[in-house]
């Protein structure tokens, strides 16, 4: 199933400061149209794609990228910036979604087999 949907409710009309995420999931992808600058993690909730599990949905830090439970596998998007990327691409591990600035067209995967700390990256 493919589905595209507004990222921010269409507030400002302002195409131009838009990017698109291409989210996909358990369901099949779903494109979004999102206003730079927004947090990864925030715009995935918005639209019912939350990064996290049951039981992290309600246990996890808020977004302050403390708890590594909002892993997400960025496919396609920013180079890694927060102390937590650099142990996600050597280890395998996905990216905080708490800690990803929506500044270009991305792809993001969920994770539907996630592990609360998120699982290794198979090889």
């Amino acid at each position: 199933m493919s589905d595209a949907r507004d990222g921010d409710g269409g507030e400002d009309g302002d195409t131009d400061a838009r990017v698109s995420v291409v989210v996909r999931h358990a369901d099949g992808e779903t494109t979004l149209r999102v206003r730079r600058g927004r947090i990864l993690r925030d715009v995935l909730r918005e639209h019912g794609l939350s990064p996290y599990t049951r039981l992290t949905e309600r246990a996890n830090c808020g977004g302050r990228g403390l708890c590594a439970t909002c892993g997400v596998r960025l496919r396609v998007g920013p180079d890694p910036h927060h102390w937590h990327d650099r142990l996600a691409a050597r280890f395998g591990y996905p990216r905080l979604s708490c800690q990803v600035r929506v500044e270009e067209a991305m792809v993001v995967e969920l994770d539907e087999e996630k592990h609360v700390w998120g699982r290794r990256e198979s090889k």
